[in-house]
């Protein structure tokens, strides 16, 4: 009976595990943990009858690619074993995790709670560093060709990180991971190995069990939450294996290995998984400005002296020593905490800062990677607790100290601005805050508290002169940086043109911006194949290509022949041309290599003599001042000359085009001119400005002076028959030019009153080109839409909270984009009246404050309002000199009834417009039939008008009452639609000319192409033809006479 039940019981445990094995899922393992809970007779019937259970996955399975890592028991320590089925539930992936998931095993009830393989070696057990050293085991174990990972391959793991928790504790217990890695590697080396291991399984032996359960031990001592290498260093005291060993061997002990560990971790505790975002936390989050200033990495800070005594008196204080930099962007506020860190460096600071440490805090590694409620504030606390550890020795700088107010903040959490306030109270902590004013309103100001605890330092735009100084001193940190040269007037163009055509920037910044840019694109251009060879390269392949069409034709064609011929001999000097200018492009970039290796150590001897100085090494410094530097300079010298980086270099290049980067004369030979320009100039400089705004580069280049002088006449050749208005205008302009007017105010403010038609428009399109060099520069409102108290608001914007807020206000908004243009409020009059309180503060400051609250700056325009108010006053006074007073009085009464004293006090002129007489009218014709001519060039087509037919014209269109206007509806009816119909039906092609004259018959305007006689008749007067500014007019049939001041040149010329 015994006997058979043993049989049975045998047989019934072989099915089981044959069952088992069969259904068992691929990512399943077997695990044999030990003998309980089976009969004897059962266990001595398992071992005989059935083969034993696999222990690990295999590497194919899911499993082993997931983790390559299987939890088995180690084989010997099996005695009498009882069967476990773990099956393997994947973690899930996230974006967050940087590494793949651990499977969590799912065990039976018996299966160890917390000390389990599986509880051990889950996500959930270990830090975020910690589980990364277990998920390095397997790699570990195949790169010493070995199969079960024992206690070493885990400290082997814990020791990868270079920059690990385990290595920083290894380095204050005065050691290294590199030398604990190489005894554990020697014990591992005599270790059995594996021929092959990229299919061998890998599982866990017994001494890493024990060693991770020591480790549970440690975490549990130091009160943790989590397991960390630095448990594992612990446990290693207790692995006779190997872990004890390796520790001794490099001079370990217990109390050596606490005692860093509280070192590194300040004394905290770990409650995250991330408990290293806390450890050195200053270090990790800020970077030390005093050790940049003494390794030479800051840009000198030139002027501020000021600024900077500033916030060092208010750091000397005894409570409230937190200055705050408030200044608008870009004026300096960083490089004021920048120059007050070199010069704690220098030493150049009262004896309460000497020997301090000036921390710029980076305020977006606190915030950036804080997912868990809370973990930001741990941060800022740990950053806190160091500085008042310090006590005092460390400043902290936070640049842009508003984002403080509200970072961090969330449901149940407070912000970093309210962590900052005790501290700050209490003097435990120093703090140089930098903000801009609209920042420091908008979020210090709402928080009284925070507010108080600061001592504002006003950080003004410097001058340009103060610009200039500042450039000066950055000027060799940018050569150095591009490998070009700068000359002093590029630095002082760059001060003076960002000053007066970027208003929407600050200074230095945009000088500084300028600067660079220019250097950075010279050296683009220079380091590219030069405009010379180019050019060559281009020609030559014409050549190849026309040679190649032309080399069928050439046998049966004696004129392809022929040009074959000149093209073969054309490629060989272009062959010649281009070896030549290889050449001396090589050599060219081989001198610049050369310069810009000596200026790199000429940079590093001036840092290393600094060093030398401050550590009063002086016998160093002294050798370095007067021997290395000297010779340094000499070759220096001799390398730029000939390279011909100097100003000779740009004056050279300048003779044969400042625009361009690679030069090339006239005949194509290049002679002794540079291919490759390495001087910044005051063009290079003018050319950015010009990008950046939309200014043209002839107005930046050109002198303003010069402009001014002429403006009177080139507004007159435009404008005919208003001379006393077109002077008026040039007058005021000069005057505000000249310096003479307040300069805050815009550049000049005109009122043009008179009849409709008579130039009022078209002398501000003049002002436009003439000034701005572009008609687009005029902006132009038209006041009609404007004539409801409603759609004022358009102007400037709406207000917050209304429909249009975003978009901004139609005049701001243009000024913004375009801040120097001419401004044109045409037929103001129509305006609604309350309009003109915005006119007023912009006339009166220059400036207006548009919806969003943003200031709009109107200094750099001309103010134009048009008004039709005292036309019949004018037109009673038909243009008669004598006249003129009574008339302007009268206009001026109506002026005074219609607006208010205080808005036409702001203007600087009221300019009355005269009606235009029929004399008058004849060069408006000439004008409005060049503009005509110039669209007709386009398809080569000479327009010749005969003085009869101009006077013609001229008579059909004058009208006293309406100006200008029936002129261009005359020209529009009696050339442009005749001449149009005669192109449509083909009467009239491309290059071909058109006569226009007066048929005797039928006294009318006849519009048609030029016979040859007529043709021949217009080239035999051709020596009479008068050219000038405004062109002539030729009679070609037979008039004696030629009119001068008409618009007719030859082949239709404008």
């Amino acid at each position: 009976m015994s006997r058979t039940s043993s049989r049975r019981t045998s047989l019934r445990i072989t099915l089981m595990l044959s069952t088992l094995s069969l259904l068992a899922p691929a990512n399943a393992f077997l695990v044999v943990p030990g003998p309980r809970a089976m009969a004897p007779a059962a266990s001595t019937l398992l071992s005989r009858s059935v083969p034993p259970p696999r222990l690990a996955c295999s590497t194919s399975s899911p499993l082993a690619l997931h983790t390559g890592l299987a939890c088995a028991a180690e084989q010997p320590a099996l005695p009498s074993p009882s069967l476990k089925l773990f099956r393997t539930a994947l973690g899930s992936h996230t974006s967050r995790q940087r590494h793949m998931s651990m499977p969590r095993m799912i065990a039976s009830e018996d299966a160890g709670g917390d000390e389990s393989p599986a509880s051990l070696l889950s996500q959930e057990a270990w830090t975020e560093s910690g589980f990364d050293a277990v998920q390095r085991l397997p790699a570990t174990c195949r790169r010493l060709k070995q199969s079960v990972a024992e206690s070493e391959h885990l400290a082997l793991s814990c020791l990868a990180d270079e920059d690990g928790i385990a290595a920083k504790v290894l380095t204050a217990a005065g050691t290294s991971a590199k030398a604990l890695k190489a005894e554990l590697d020697k014990f591992a080396q005599r270790q059995p190995t594996l021929s092959r291991t990229d299919t061998a399984d890998v599982s866990m032996g017994g001494s890493m069990l024990a060693l991770l359960r020591s480790a549970a031990k440690a975490k549990r001592k130091f009160k943790d939450k989590y397991l960390s290498p630095e448990h594992v260093l612990i446990a290693m005291l207790d692995d006779k294996r190997s872990g004890a060993d390796a520790l001794k061997a490099v001079g370990l002990t217990e109390p050596k290995l606490r005692e860093a560990i509280e070192t590194v971790r300040g004394g905290r505790t770990i409650t995250t998984r991330t408990p290293e975002a806390l450890y050195e936390a200053l270090e990790r989050y800020s970077r030390d400005l005093t050790a940049e200033a003494r390794a030479g990495k800051l840009d000198p800070v030139i002027g501020r002296d000021d600024e900077v005594r500033r916030a060092m008196t208010v750091l000397s204080r005894r409570t409230k020593n937190n200055p705050i930099l408030l200044g608008e962007p870009g004026v300096g506020k960083t490089a004021i905490a920048e120059g007050l860190a070199q010069r704690i460096a220098s030493g150049d600071v009262p004896e309460s800062l000497r020997k301090r440490k000036l921390l710029a805090l980076d305020m977006g590694a606190l915030v950036a990677g804080a997912k868990y409620r809370g973990e930001f504030e741990e941060r800022l606390k740990a950053v806190l607790e160091e500085v008042t550890k310090s006590a005092g020795e460390i400043v902290l700088f936070i640049d842009e100290i508003h984002t403080v107010v509200g970072a961090g903040k969330g449901e149940g959490s407070m912000d970093a601005g309210n962590l900052l306030k005790p501290a700050l109270a209490r003097g435990e902590l120093r703090c140089i805050g930098a903000t801009t004013l609209d920042e420091y309103r908008q979020y210090i100001e709402k928080d009284p508290a925070l507010e108080r605890r600061f001592q504002q330092v006003l950080v003004r735009e410097p001058s340009v002169e103060a610009t200039t100084a500042i450039l000066r001193g950055l000027k060799e940190r940018y050569e150095l940086h591009h490998g070009v040269s700068i000359s002093d007037s590029a630095l002082v163009a760059a001060a003076t043109l960002s000053e007066r055509y970027i208003s929407e920037r600050f200074l230095p910044d945009k000088a500084i911006d300028l600067v660079d840019e220019a250097a950075a694109k010279l050296k683009m251009d220079a380091t590219s194949r030069p405009q010379a060879l180019d050019e060559v390269n281009r020609r030559l392949l014409q050549v190849q290509m026309e040679e190649i069409s032309l080399r069928k034709d050439a046998e049966r064609d004696s004129r392809a022949s022929k040009r074959l011929e000149a093209l073969e001999a054309e490629e060989a000097r272009l062959i010649e041309k281009q070896e030549a200018l290889m050449e001396r492009w090589e050599a060219e970039k081989d001198k610049m290599g050369r310069v810009q290796k000596i200026k790199e150590e000429l940079e590093k001897t001036n840092m290393e003599i600094e060093k030398a100085e401050q550590a009063y090494e002086l016998n160093r410094a002294a050798e370095l001042k007067y021997s290395v530097l000297p010779q340094l300079q000499k070759e220096l010298a001799e390398a730029e000359a000939n390279a011909g980086g100097s100003e000779a270099e740009g004056s050279a290049q300048d003779a044969v085009g400042r625009a361009s980067r690679g030069v090339i004369d006239d005949d194509g030979d290049g002679d002794d001119a540079p291919l490759m320009k390495t001087l910044v100039e005051e063009a290079d400089i003018a050319a950015i400005v010009s990008q950046w705004t939309g200014v043209p580069l002839t107005r930046l280049l050109r002198s303003e002076s010069t402009k001014l002088l002429e403006l009177d006449a080139a507004l007159a050749r435009r404008v005919t028959g208003q001379g006393e208005a077109v002077h008026v205008v040039a007058e005021a302009i000069q005057r505000s030019r000249a310096g003479l007017s307040d300069p805050t105010k815009p550049i000049a403010s005109f009122m043009f009153l008179g009849p409709t038609g008579v130039g009022k428009t078209e002398l501000a399109k003049a002002l436009a080109v003439n000034l701005f060099d572009d008609e687009s520069s005029m902006v132009r409102i038209d006041m009609s839409e404007y004539m409801s108290a409603e759609s004022v608001s358009r102007l400037v914007g709406a207000p917050p909270g209304y429909v249009g807020y975003e978009q901004g206000g139609q005049l701001t908004e243009q000024v913004r984009r375009r801040p120097y243009s001419v401004i044109l409020f045409d037929e103001v009059d129509k305006a609604h009246p309350e309009v003109f309180n915005v006119l007023l503060q912009l006339l009166d400051d220059g400036r207006v404050t548009d919806g969003q609250g943003k200031t709009v700056n109107f200094k750099n325009t001309i103010i134009i309002l048009t008004s039709n108010l005292g036309a019949q006053e004018v037109l009673a006074g038909e243009g008669d000199p004598t006249r003129q007073s009574e008339v302007r009085l009268k206009v001026l009464d109506a002026l005074r009834q219609r607006y208010r004293p205080e808005f036409i006090n702001r203007l600087d002129e009221v300019v009355i417009f005269n009606p235009l007489s029929r004399e008058q009218l004849g060069p408006i014709a000439q004008l409005q039939l060049t503009a005509l001519r110039s669209r007709l060039a386009s398809r080569s087509i000479s327009l010749h008008v005969t003085p009869a037919a101009l006077d013609a014209l001229v008579d059909l269109g004058y009208s006293p009452e309406y100006g200008a206007r029936p002129l261009k509806r005359v020209l529009q009816k009696e050339l442009e639609a005749p001449l149009a119909r005669a192109l449509l039906s083909g009467e009239v092609s491309d290059g071909d000319d058109v006569i226009v004259k007066v048929d005797l018959d039928s006294t009318s305007l006849v519009v048609r192409r030029m016979t040859e006689s007529e043709r021949e008749a217009l080239l035999v007067k051709r020596g009479r033809m008068l050219s000038g500014a405004g062109g002539v007019t030729v009679d070609v049939e037979g008039v004696d006479e030629v009119k001068e001041g008409s618009s007719w040149r030859e082949e239709g010329s404008a």
